[in-house]
């Protein structure tokens, strides 16, 4: 192609998502106060477009409407056009999806928002086609309409955008109402394992019909129901819901077989054709609810999907400076000569291509039975296509097979007349080579933007991976990614963080000129990562550096009146609202986590303001708690930890003594939620003793590594033997 028609402002931008739009046809401003000027300059609406990079329905709107020279000039001769990315700005896409749910019943990417001059939304929406089409309003239309409504009613639409802000301020309040406490954890667990329950599918694993999402914030909730419940049927119901989830999404089509990683859904209730884009927030998450599976059941297969996500992360996520990019496209081009972009393009398989791709005769089969056959019946191969064509609105996939396990190794290699090994080690080969094919296609586009929240989310999953299959390379991997966020995205002049940076030419790091400050979610999913590494690396000044972003958490966004944090913190005119927020979905609310982090807290330092505080948010959500903590697994989850108290783990020892290695190894090794773990090397000078003076006073007995069980800083006897140490680990 030449040079591009059309260059608009959003070329001067880093995001990933902006510059996909620099050459559209429409004026875009990127959200500031010069876009806010113009409209108030001119009287004009806003018209607000937010998404982001690996969205798919994005893609599909740019190329019909934005891409339009005719839909291009409605746009610029009736209102200012402003592009987010609410990647970079979930606060600003907060406020207004929650306008869009709340008038529309729905919402989603590409969120379509028109505002008055002062930001006030009036009108919005998600995707819209083009043009009129079936029951559908097309786009141009709504842009004429509200055009002419903004000249002929002005005065209604800005009285209307007045009451429906007042109603949304008055509805998305959080706060503690009077006296109100910490709800009851059996309560809260009881009636969120119930509303699962009622909500799993027996058949295929998960909590819905379609679309089926990882929502591995129910899978912890379940795992930590169980260990607290694990000589009960409801202990081993929530284990076994668990563990199957697990299973069946390991064995479908949403994790990528040939690639590794799993993809974002799926769309069809067996979790068999997903939607193709990858997001780094189910890679890290996943990664640890993987680890915590094998921890439970002791079953390698848990383990090697924990591992099989993390080979795609370090080889096709990672920067070379140690951070983690966001997210892999779910569109590319089919063939390097394609001239348009198809989803799933990246993934899929007809079945011809895999024959001659897999031709050898297995030797030792039956007669005539090629490589090729072996696989596309374990995979579910079919020569006409394996998707049906229900999920396949735009006939993308006709013809071709998403892969998906179909068969356990036990019937395909008895199908075969193979030992298990050795079909192991055939449909390995098969992969091998279908991932050196693969790697000749067009790759999907890769969002490079670095987030200071997501890599904190990916820093757990090689942290606890690596503590929980003692595999001390996870553990490096994390921490060469916890110094990139201290060297990237933390400022130390100011103590803060920063939310986003970005892969500049000849792969350095850029920042934006004026850089984003961290939200709520950076904090929280950084702190919680600090706290993960130091448990799996002991060095302590990871410690040091969670327990200073607690306290400048705390300053920032802790509301004093209401209880809980605020996603933003106070002082930024352009947002109407301040929210709270009330829902663990893809990623878990941030409010949830913090209650575990305020808790790990306060038992590595001492503090014990941070144990009230956690009480004080499970109290401000106490209604939602009682009523649908199946909206807020996560924090279901905390109050358990919170009333049963967390137990300081103390080991006492040499950091490289065999003994103290076999002690760390087994508490590692047992999952359990309400523990935290800490060595007490014997360097009384160290941050640790600092916060914890109690610590001088254990001692390693007979001169052998030691392990106290401790809880408010009070300590059982101590134990010398790792058999001891196991039973004292069961709740």
């Amino acid at each position: 192609p030449g040079a591009p028609r059309h260059t608009n402002r959003l070329i001067n931008e880093k995001s990933p998502y902006l510059l996909q739009h620099a050459h559209n046809p429409v004026d875009w401003y990127p959200w500031g106060q010069e876009a806010f000027e113009k409209a108030k300059r001119e009287n004009k609406v806003i018209f607000l477009s937010v998404g982001y990079s690996t969205c798919h329905w994005c893609h599909v709107m740019e190329e019909e409407s934005f891409k339009s020279k005719e839909i291009g000039e409605i746009m610029n001769k009736h209102f200012v056009c402003i592009k987010v990315d609410r990647e970079e700005r979930p606060d600003v896409d907060k406020v207004y999806m929650t306008f869009v749910q709340a008038t529309s019943g729905g919402g989603g990417w590409p969120m379509s928002v028109w505002l008055t001059p002062d930001l006030k939304p009036f009108a919005g929406g998600t995707y819209f086609p083009p043009e009129d089409r079936f029951h559908r309003i097309g786009f141009r239309t709504v842009l004429l309409r509200i055009a002419e409504q903004w000249e002929e009613n002005k005065d209604a639409l800005l009285e209307s955008s007045h009451r429906i802000l007042e109603a949304l301020r008055q509805t998305s309040e959080i706060h503690v109402r009077g006296q109100e406490s910490p709800p009851p954890s059996k309560v809260v667990m009881d009636t969120c394992f119930q509303q699962l329950s009622r909500s799993y599918d027996e058949d295929y694993g998960g909590f819905s019909q379609s679309p089926k999402f990882p929502t591995p914030v129910n899978l912890n909730f379940l795992f930590t129901y169980w260990a607290l419940h694990r000589t009960t049927p409801e202990g081993a119901r929530a284990l076994q819901m668990a563990l199957h989830t697990l299973k069946m999404m390991a064995h479908g089509g949403i994790h990528d077989h040939i690639g590794q990683g799993f993809h974002r859904y799926s769309t069809d209730q067996h979790w068999h054709v997903p939607h193709f884009e990858k997001m780094l927030y189910d890679q890290g998450q996943l990664a640890v609810v993987y680890s915590r599976a094998f921890q439970i059941s002791g079953d390698e297969f848990f383990a090697d999907v924990a591992r099989d996500i993390l080979l795609y992360v370090s080889r096709d996520l990672s920067d070379q400076s140690g951070g983690f990019y966001s997210a892999e496209d779910a569109d590319s081009y089919p063939t390097a000569t394609s001239g348009e972009k198809r989803e799933g393009a990246f993934c899929v398989w007809e079945a011809k291509e895999l024959r001659a791709l897999l031709p050898d005769p297995v030797e030792g089969a039956r007669e005539g039975t090629t490589l090729g056959d072996v696989f596309m019946h374990h995979y579910g191969v079919k020569e006409t296509g394996n998707v049906d064509p229900m999920q396949d609105p735009h006939q993308e996939l006709k013809g071709k097979n998403v892969l998906i396990a179909q068969c356990s190794p036990e019937l395909t290699a008895a199908k075969f007349g193979l030992e298990l090994g050795r079909l192991d080690a055939l449909l390995q080969e098969c992969r091998h080579r279908l991932a050196t094919a693969r790697a000749q296609r067009p790759r999907p586009h890769l969002d490079t933007k670095m987030l200071a929240a997501w890599n904190g989310l990916m820093i757990s999953g090689f942290a606890q991976a690596g503590a929980a299959l003692a595999e001390q390379g996870y553990v490096h991997r994390a921490a060469q990614a916890a110094a990139f966020l201290r060297t990237h995205l933390f400022d130390p002049t100011s103590g803060r963080l920063l939310r986003s940076c970005y892969r500049g030419k000849d792969n350095s790091v850029e920042q934006s000129a004026m850089p984003i400050q961290g939200f709520l979610e950076d904090y929280v999913f950084v702190i919680q990562a600090l706290f993960d590494l130091y448990e799996a690396s002991l060095e302590q000044g990871w410690l040091e550096w969670a327990l200073h972003l607690q306290h400048m958490q705390d300053k920032l966004f802790w509301d004093p009146k209401g209880f809980a944090y605020f996603s933003n913190e106070a002082g930024d005119p352009s947002l109407l609202l301040r929210l709270k927020g009330d829902q663990d979905g893809a990623e878990p609310t941030a409010n949830s986590v913090t209650v575990t982090n305020l808790l790990r807290a306060a038992c590595y330092s001492g503090h014990m303001d941070w144990v009230e505080k956690a009480g004080q948010i499970l109290a401000a959500f106490s209604e939602r708690l009682q009523k649908i903590p199946i909206a807020l697994p996560e924090m279901a989850r905390a109050t358990a930890i919170f009333h049963h108290t967390l137990k300081q783990v103390v080991i006492c020892g040499d950091p490289q003594g065999e003994d103290t290695n076999e002690m760390l190894h087994c508490v590692r090794s047992v999952f359990s939620p309400n523990k935290v773990l800490m060595l007490a090397d014997g360097d009384s000078a160290g941050f640790l003793y600092h916060q914890l003076p109690f610590l001088a006073s254990l001692e390693r007995k007979d001169g052998k590594a030691t392990a106290y069980l401790c809880s408010n800083f009070t300590c059982s006897l101590p134990v010398t033997s790792v058999q001891e140490l196991r039973g004292m680990l069961s709740p």
